[in-house]
């Protein structure tokens, strides 16, 4: 199968890094599909400009995410690139007695529970040499200072899992990486308050771009990272470092 045929599904595929990861990945010559939830009218822009096909999924509902993925086996025939982009973030100390404690809930649903289902849906459907990318973020290995404690614990479970999935799906080829994010210049990325003290901590001296990280996402996705599985990738400006 060449790669011209290979199907692939961003999830919040919609703005940002999915966006960008959904044009690398119609460039290389896929057969892209995305998920959104709100932004339809953006959804349909990005479609309409890279034929890519947009299906409406909720990444907190375990269910909708293992119909999204049959779904698309159901309409596009096949899946062999997995990218686990959609997740929301939620700020919130654990001894506030303020805090949200229903949007911490959803968090974990969308940034791990739906992941979970949407790769136990997959596992039927990926082929041999399948690919699954999980995008993390530096917050997996520090909350940095933050009340970020959950969004944190989300990440490093989620890049757990990572490693496990590349034991058990590893005996058939397919590989699953994860893409640990620093602070890029999506809608997520508060600019004032991150400031100059961030941008200062960055060796680069400046955030990243989501066309930087969809370049990530696509080595990973492609032939040229066929040895590389269980592992978590920095694209973080060098903040980590």
């Amino acid at each position: 199968m060449s790669e011209m045929q290979k199907v692939a599904l961003v999830t919040g595929g919609s703005r940002g890094v999915g966006a960008a990861t959904v044009r690398r990945l119609t460039e290389d010559g896929y057969r892209v599909t995305f998920s959104y939830l709100n932004a339809e009218q953006r959804a349909k822009a990005l479609a309409d400009v890279t034929g890519a096909v947009p299906f409406r999924a909720d990444a907190g509902d375990t269910e909708a995410m293992a119909r999204l993925v049959g779904d698309v086996v159901t309409e596009l025939g096949q899946l062999d690139v997995l990218v686990h982009n959609a997740a929301v973030f939620v700020q919130g100390r654990l001894a506030d007695p303020a805090r949200d404690e229903a949007a911490m809930a959803d968090q974990f649903r969308a940034n791990l529970f739906g992941v979970v289902a949407a790769t136990r849906a997959a596992a039927a459907h990926l082929p041999d040499n399948g690919r699954i990318v999980l995008v993390s973020s530096t917050a997996a290995a520090s909350s940095f200072g933050g009340p970020i404690g959950d969004y944190s614990a989300t990440k490093a479970a989620l890049e757990a899992y990572g490693r496990a999935w590349a034991h058990e799906f590893g005996p058939r080829g397919i590989t699953v990486n994860s893409v640990q994010l620093g602070p890029i210049d999506t809608e997520m990325l508060d600019r004032e308050a991150a400031g100059e003290a961030l941008l200062s901590r960055l060796p680069l001296r400046r955030f990243g771009r989501p066309e930087e990280i969809a370049d990530v996402i696509a080595y990973l996705a492609g032939p040229g990272a066929s040895y590389v599985t269980g592992a978590t990738l920095r694209a973080d400006g060098g903040l980590s470092a």
